[in-house]
């Protein structure tokens, strides 16, 4: 702690950044990066995981039906959480803006019914 009382400590250099023997850089110190106050970390979702979630996306009404399982569910992979998630709001916002498209041309085509004659 320096006289403001401020912690000005400079990160530690561990080796020359060659290929060490660990091969993990110059400032691997050998914990593996796990300091203890750390949240846990999702597990990596596979490739097979990834295109059963697509297939099963691919089936229609289920696949509304599976986004909010996924996109909700307390047991959900974070990642796989957030992808349904996400595509919920793209397709809410898809929605949304077919909507507006819609009302603006019947609006258009309501409002020429005069000038058609």
């Amino acid at each position: 702690m320096n006289e403001n009382g401020n912690y000005n400590q400079q990160p530690q250099f561990y080796g020359n950044g060659s290929n060490n023997s660990n091969n993990n850089g110059p400032y691997y110190n050998g914990n593996n990066g796990n300091y203890g106050n750390q949240p846990n970390v999702a597990e990596v979702m596979t490739v097979k995981n990834w295109l059963l979630t697509n297939f099963i996306l691919m089936i229609p009404i289920v696949n509304i039906i599976m986004l909010f399982v996924w996109g909700f569910g307390s047991n959900t992979n974070p990642n796989k959480a957030n992808y349904a998630k996400a595509s919920l709001i793209l397709a809410a916002i898809g929605i949304g803006l077919y909507i507006i498209l819609f009302v603006v041309i019947f609006g258009f085509v309501i409002s020429n019914l005069d000038n058609i004659e």
